[in-house]
């Protein structure tokens, strides 16, 4: 069964996105684009504009050609958007790159991307150079004008006149950020100035979604770097007139202040914000009245943390789906309290088709039945970089493109995504949803966070284990909040090990990373 979306089809301009965007850009003016939360650094749209000109040139001048990738290897700052949208301008591909990385896996990557400069921090800049020269790269650019790097100030400077040169919206390469797909290696993900575009207008015209107006402020706190951060919050902001306050790292009590200060909106999260927005004791010494909406995205909400996120802050909370193959949005809910679904990934953009299939034969699956989901739209990447087997494994001759999420679609044809087709564990043969599980484990009153992963098991194949972080005032054990988890779930699905943690890890962009949970846990048998 193919699902389309039950808003009307749109028309995609044929449009680079400094284009799309710079149309926007020039109405605004004075209006704040871009403010940098902790220190207060501010740039109106009529900045903006004026200085992606000018980096688009600087960069021209300096040999930086159409086609030329650059990297961009920091944490969330206003001059993140100008360069990025500079770059595009140039006619450049920008890639990038997980701030944390470690000069192996920045290397890695400005190898597959092809990288000729970097843009990076001070504190991350003896990094860059390091990974950068093992891959002839000598052109270090620094946003806070490190010692031993180019300024991006100098970049910034006026460039006196400039043409920039002409873009294949449909085919030319706008941004290489790379993602583990299905297989779990890292890959570019080569997403065209269409892609986005398309997205954009995608989500602005869904039914029942309010975009932003001059009159927002948007919360900048998840990473640039990764798709959601990249185009739902620093792009998609920027087309309205809205206002983007950026946060280069996370901090809850930082983020509230943040939030009361600036009069935040809208705020675009993860669900582990979510649940610290539910959960966390600072939330109540702040004003968090200016916020409207609060959306979730890059990993499965679950509904009771849902509703007790809107309920605690007095706001719609929303939960969207995407990927960073599909540019990145497909499904989202309605900005409307009366058709939310709370746990659902909503409904698909307008543009998009979806159909969920059996996970073994492939066969089209009716509603309430749960399949991988695989999606059909304008915005699907173009393929992996360099990877051409891994695209004919992802994209099929049909265009649909294979998530690796489990899922199914209700009666209504809202999506709900239960999980990666990846990290199912199998019992005896059954399918366990490890964020299923988390979910009912987020709803205890006495659990702060929680992981589940699949254990070994002679009998069984794999059991669930679930790593629980108690709450400061828990008045249960893990073992009686495992106990209460199972009273609610079938057989199959009980977590038959607990432990607990102080902990969970994750990555920035607030998924959790089960495989390093999986990797201590195999030492820890091997070592038995």
């Amino acid at each position: 069964m193919i699902v389309s979306s039950q808003s009307p089809s749109v028309s995609i301009p044929d449009q680079s996105l400094p284009e799309f965007l710079l149309a926007h850009v020039a109405q605004f003016g004075d209006t704040p684009a871009l403010i940098d939360g902790p220190g207060g650094r501010t740039y109106s749209y009529a900045q903006f504009g004026k200085l992606v000109q000018n980096v688009a040139g600087n960069l021209a001048k300096r040999g930086f050609k159409p086609g030329d990738c650059l990297a961009i290897y920091s944490a969330n700052l206003p001059e993140y958007a100008i360069a990025f949208i500079g770059v595009a301008l140039a006619g450049g591909v920008v890639t990038t790159v997980n701030p944390l990385y470690t000069v192996a896996e920045l290397g890695k990557q400005l190898a597959d991307s092809g990288a000729r400069s970097i843009i990076t921090l001070g504190m991350f800049a003896d990094k860059a150079a390091e990974a950068g020269a093992a891959n002839g790269i000598t052109e270090i650019f620094a946003f806070d004008g490190a010692p031993d790097t180019v300024a991006f100030n100098d970049l910034m400077a006026d460039c006196g006149e400039f043409v920039p040169p002409s873009i294949n919206a449909a085919t030319d390469l706008l941004v290489l950020p790379y993602s583990s797909g299905t297989t779990g290696v890292s890959k570019g993900v080569m997403l065209t100035h269409a892609n986005v575009v398309a997205n954009l207008i995608q989500v602005q015209s869904m039914d029942g979604f309010k975009p932003t107006t001059p009159d927002d402020t948007v919360i900048g706190v998840l990473p640039f770097f990764h798709i959601y951060g990249m185009v739902v919050i620093m792009i998609a902001t920027l087309i309205t007139g809205a206002t983007v306050v950026t946060m280069p790292r996370f901090d809850m009590e930082e983020f509230l202040s943040l939030i009361e200060k600036y009069k935040v909106t809208r705020a675009p999260l993860v669900p582990p914000i979510v649940v610290g927005l539910t959960k966390h004791p600072a939330v109540d010494n702040y004003d968090l009245s200016s916020l409207q909406y609060v959306n979730s995205g890059a990993a499965p909400l679950g509904e009771e943390a849902s509703n007790a996120c809107s309920q605690r802050i007095g706001c719609l909370v929303t939960q969207g789906y995407g990927l960073t193959e599909t540019s990145p949005v497909t499904h989202i809910n309605p900005y409307d309290a009366a058709r939310i679904k709370h746990g659902s990934a909503g409904l698909a953009l307008p543009n998009t088709e979806t159909k969920i299939v059996d996970v073994d034969t492939g066969e089209s699956l009716p509603a309430n039945q749960q399949g991988e989901v695989l999606i059909r739209g304008p915005q699907v990447m173009q393929g992996y970089l360099n990877n051409a087997q891994a695209t004919a494994a992802t994209i099929d001759e049909d265009g649909w493109l294979h998530t690796g999420d489990i899922g199914y679609h209700d009666d209504d044809h809202y999506l709900f995504v239960i999980d990666r087709l990846k990290e199912l564990i199998k019992y005896k043969g059954f399918q366990v949803a490890p964020a299923e599980l988390e979910a009912l484990l987020l709803a205890h009153t006495s659990v702060a966070d929680a992981a589940v992963i699949p254990v070994p098991d002679e009998d069984a194949g794999e059991i669930p284990k679930a790593f629980i972080v108690l709450k400061a005032d828990a008045t249960a054990t893990v073992d009686e909040i495992a106990d209460a988890v199972n009273a609610q779930i079938a057989p199959y699905k009980k977590i038959r090990q607990v432990e607990a943690a102080t902990e969970i890890p994750k990555s920035l962009a607030g998924k959790i990373l089960r495989r390093v949970l999986v990797d201590k846990e195999r030492a820890k048998i091997a070592d038995a």
